[in-house]
């Protein structure tokens, strides 16, 4: 079996040398791009820009911090800049049905047009019209016509009164209507002097008041016949008089507007609407209230029928739009139809519909965060419909649902040509891709953006650009070469990988303004190595207070680990802590007893319902190492209890398993444990040790605790060999590696990690 060597300084970080880029300072690179990598991504986004039929929408997949925002604005407002400018759209009165405002699109820059041409036309509306209308020539024909009906009238009531002499009677007109009363001897019959007639004489007075009353109402109707038709002939005659002033405006805006069916339709509509209420223009908005001598107001006219609503107007925009909704509610998304308080009631009409983002970026992007989109009510159906049917309606949502009992309005709908692009992690893409059918025919492509990229001279030479352009772009302190060499060390850090870079944006660009801020603490004109180092020194001190709270127990033995000696059946497991914004290794005192019996493995922490369904597994395994290793001929009588000493939160993970076992091991043989390491590593049924995470972490929290109590140089930590890619440790451990004070052992079996572990060689 190879023996195993502990790792030099140069297995254990990866230094970065771009001296071959030849810059001193990153004013000496040239222009850069606004990220980097990510090529996939990129060529997804593209993919699905150009792509234009329905359902090509985007969703954006990755982590936070990766640069998704800037690799979206960067693509799509370049391609924005070429592209066309979408129609206008404005909304008008709808005079067959005015609780749907009818919805019209224009070319871009005629709606600021069209609204004008109709404000004109009415401006014009309320000067020509009264002028004609008030004119002597048609208040000479409008008398003409009375006269005609008055004279036709008084040939009537005189033809009544007339028949009402010849049979005895007089005809009275009054406010209530017209009254017949009989005469005698040419005067009027009293009721007492009616009352006195015999009853011969009554019946005969009653049989002709009966023909004298049909007479009356004959007379009645045709006097209302008469006016009837005198005010039909005032009313014609006022239609032609207003045409003739409207008809010519309305010709010339329909003649602009000839190529759009819609208008013309909308303006022939607008004419009959203005020729039909004409008292609108016309009538005094005072008069007399009775018992006071001046004049009252009455409300003006608004002519709100006839105006126009210029939903949305892109005169001014070049290309396509782009929008960012950073805050989408259904109001700011699809747009909303406000309300006016009037005397205690919620009134509304098509001027109050105001355009959400959809309606704006129609005919060009919407960039939208995924977890924003769904965590508003309503959202999220109502974007798959308007993508679906490639139309937006302008709803109340409270009158949609039923929440609402006012009256509202249902404007037609607009078409929309619209490219989404949906921001989010991955794991909420797999659960709409898993669970909305919907989501897989509306985001057809998937733009995967990953974490890292392959460090070679080509990318050096990028990141060295792309920290350039951040620095530019924040107008931060301009770097040395040998700062930008420790911000691409810390970017392996990051990446947890030697061989590759990290592309958290946000992470590196929050390294380069606090390196930025201590080179100007020190009144330095450039950023240096030691700034870099500083900033990433100090970003630990700010959040490591639990960490040290923990060594500090571990330090004064209220956490039992050792660091030097022996044991037999205990071991230094290594485990991580992640609190958010920062990650800590902690080491932790595993132990094993084995005694007689048919138990077989024990896992304390699962007993104790303290561990979870990974770590559970990792124990499982061991039994079938176990039996592989031990039973082969014979049955493995065996009661073990394996558990972490001094915790008492959930544990999960099968890092600890090739601890685990190698305490059982030492339990079983009675062969004691090196206390001065530490071993991190998963363990197959086969005895093959497997890579695990946050080995940097482990490995700097153990050290810690050696550093503390001294460091013997018999002490140091034990991982799987497929890890020493990952190693980016800090500048202490590199030193101890250096003076071998600290040893790193890479092993492939659980046998070369007993060798290490015990001092025995393994058999």
């Amino acid at each position: 079996m190879r023996k195993v060597k502990p790792l030099k300084v140069k297995d254990v970080y990866s230094k970065c040398d771009l001296s071959k880029l030849g810059f001193k300072t990153t004013d000496d690179l040239g222009e850069c791009d606004d990220f980097i990598g990510q090529e996939r991504a990129v060529k997804a986004i593209h993919f699905g820009l150009g792509v234009k039929s329905n359902g090509y929408n985007i969703y954006v997949a990755g982590p936070p911090g990766v640069g998704k925002t800037t690799v979206i604005n960067t693509n799509v407002s370049q391609l924005a800049k070429k592209g066309p400018r979408p129609s206008d759209w404005c909304y008008v009165y709808n005079f067959a049905d005015p609780s749907e405002p009818t919805s019209i699109e224009l070319p871009t820059g005629k709606g600021m047009v069209f609204k004008k041409d109709i404000e004109e036309f009415l401006t014009l509306l309320k000067t020509d019209l009264p002028r004609a209308l008030e004119s002597k020539e048609f208040e000479d024909k409008r008398q003409e016509v009375m006269n005609d009906f008055q004279g036709e009238r008084s040939n009537v009531y005189n033809e009544l009164q007339k028949f009402a002499s010849e049979e005895n009677f007089q005809i009275q007109f009054t406010p209530t209507g017209i009254v017949t009363i009989p005469l005698e001897g040419g005067k009027p019959v009293s009721t007492e002097n009616y009352n006195n007639l015999d009853d011969e004489k009554k019946e005969e007075i009653r049989k002709r008041k009966d023909k004298v009353d049909n007479k009356v109402a004959k007379a009645v109707k045709t006097a209302r016949q008469l006016e009837r038709s005198a005010t039909e002939k005032v009313k014609k005659l006022q239609e032609k008089v207003a045409l003739f002033a409207v008809e010519d405006i309305i010709e010339s805006l329909k003649e602009k507007y000839k190529e759009n069916q819609i208008i013309i339709d909308y303006l022939g509509k607008l004419q009959s609407h203005v020729l039909e209420n004409l008292e609108a223009f016309l009538t005094d908005r005072t008069q007399k209230a009775p018992g006071f001598p001046m004049q009252m107001p009455q409300q003006q006219p608004t002519f709100t029928e006839y105006k126009v609503n210029l939903f949305i107007d892109n005169s001014n925009i070049k290309g396509s739009p782009v929008i960012n909704e950073s805050h989408p509610n259904y109001n700011n998304l699809f747009g909303s139809i406000e309300k006016e308080s009037r005397f205690g009631a919620l009134i509304t009409d098509f001027t109050m519909i105001r355009p959400g983002s959809l309606a704006k970026a129609n005919g060009g992007y919407l960039i939208l965060e995924a977890v924003d989109i769904l965590k508003y009510p309503f959202v999220w159906d109502s974007l798959k419909k308007v993508l679906e049917h490639e139309e937006l309606r302008i709803e109340d949502i409270y009158q949609q649902y039923g929440f609402s009992s006012t009256i509202g309005i249902r404007p037609e709908p607009i078409k929309i040509n619209i490219k989404v692009i949906i921001s989010g992690n991955s794991f909420l893409y797999r659960l709409l891709y898993a669970y909305d059918e919907d989501f897989r025919k509306l985001f057809k492509v998937k733009a995967d953006f990953d974490t890292v990229l392959e460090k070679n001279d080509k990318n050096l030479s990028n990141y060295a650009c792309f920290i350039k352009s951040l620095c530019d772009r924040g107008n931060l302190t301009k770097f040395q070469r040998s700062g930008v060499e420790a911000v691409i060390e810390y970017s392996s850090r990051l990446a947890s990988n030697q061989s590759k870079l990290s592309v958290e944006i946000g992470s590196i660009n929050k390294i380069l303004n606090e390196a930025s801020y201590w080179s100007n603490f020190e009144n330095s004109d450039s950023v240096k190595r030691h700034h870099v180092e500083k900033a990433i020194e100090e970003k630990i001190y700010r959040s490591n207070m639990i960490e040290e709270k923990i060594q500090e127990m571990i330090n004064k033995g209220f956490i039992m680990v050792d660091t030097d000696g022996l044991a037999a059946g205990q071991i230094n497991g290594l485990a991580v802590y992640n609190i958010g914004d920062y990650t800590f290794g902690k080491p932790s005192r595993i132990t094993c007893e084995t005694f007689i019996g048919t138990d077989g493995l024990i896992n304390i922490e699962r007993r104790a319902r303290l561990s979870g369904s990974i770590h559970d597994k990792g124990v499982l395994i061991l039994s079938g190492y176990l039996g592989a290793k031990f039973a082969q001929s014979r049955p493995l009588n065996l009661s073990a209890s394996l558990g972490f000493e001094q915790t008492y939160e959930m544990i999960d993970g099968d890092s600890a398993s090739a601890a685990e076992l190698i305490a059982l091991l030492s339990s079983l043989s009675e062969v004691p444990i090196k206390q001065g390491l530490a071993i991190t590593g998963s363990v197959n049924q086969k005895g093959q040790i497997q890579p695990i995470g946050g080995v940097n972490e482990k490995i700097e929290g153990f050290f810690d605790i050696c550093k503390f109590k001294g460091l013997t140089g018999n002490q140091g930590a034990v991982i799987p060999h497929q890890n020493v890619r990952n190693l980016m440790l800090k500048k202490e451990i590199q030193e101890a590696v250096r003076k071998s004070q600290f040893k790193i052992y890479p092993v492939e079996t659980i046998d070369q990690a007993l060798e290490i572990m015990t001092g025995n060689e393994s058999g």
